[in-house]
């Protein structure tokens, strides 16, 4: 059975043993986002991951035994579909989220995954397995991502538990002196200020907004990758 195939039948499985109404609520049972599942109905292999695939298939097994005449039905039911060139159930599917689909969501990233911030990081984590969210604001900022402030270096501009929006810099030879980045470097990750070092352009300054923090410098070699600070939300 292909991963699709799965799908289909793991979500009529579903509805017919009563665990979801909607594919809202299959999405939840699955752990992921609707407009996730809207792309895997869409038959869009990139978000049949792996990990998804190993939960249908566990989903799939675990209603084996519950009813299985009238599993049969549904299986053979959600076949029927996928011979059917209309494909009404996921056109249906696809029209109840168009404008989910048309608005950009941000992935909320762990802050040890921003170095690898373009499709799968140095840890494995695949953007659309992130929890995503949809913010209009931050996608006008042009943001990227989203990670968690941890800490309290940046208080009180940005409180632990923050979320903060986030733009990469392709080219780091250009900062914005003064301005707040999401730094990873050998050092690990961390969110500072970056101002210039007066007579150097090997180092840069990193500086907290907390006076307990004080400001270090940071050879440029040792960053690994650089990304702005445009919006957050603050926590309370």
């Amino acid at each position: 059975m292909g991963n699709y195939e799965l799908l289909l039948e793991t979500y009529h499985r579903s509805l017919l043993l009563g665990k979801c109404k909607t594919k809202g609520d299959f999405a939840r049972l699955l752990g992921i986002t609707s407009t996730t599942l809207s792309r895997a109905f869409a038959k869009n292999e990139k978000y049949l991951t792996p990990v998804l695939v190993d939960k249908l298939q566990k989903m799939h097994d675990e209603m084996d035994v519950e009813n299985l005449p009238a599993i049969a039905h549904a299986d053979a039911h959600a076949r029927e579909l996928l011979k059917d060139d209309e494909h009404d159930d996921v056109e249906d599917y696809e029209n109840e989220n168009e404008d989910e689909e048309n608005v950009n969501t941000l992935p909320l990233l762990p802050i040890n995954a921003v170095a690898g911030f373009n499709g799968i990081d140095e840890a494995g984590v695949m953007l659309e397995e992130c929890p995503q969210y949809a913010v209009p604001e931050f996608s006008d900022a042009r943001a990227e991502f989203l990670i968690r402030v941890s800490g309290s270096s940046m208080y009180p501009k940005y409180s632990s538990g923050d979320i903060l929006a986030c733009r990469k810099i392709r080219e780091i030879t250009f900062i914005q002196w003064g301005k707040v980045y999401v730094i990873d470097s050998q050092q690990g990750a961390m969110v500072k200020r970056l101002f210039e070092v007066e007579g150097s352009d090997e180092y840069v300054m990193c500086k907290s907004d907390n006076a307990n923090y004080p400001p270090f410098k940071l050879p440029r070699r040792e960053i690994r990758s650089l990304s702005i600070v445009v919006g957050v939300i603050r926590m309370e």
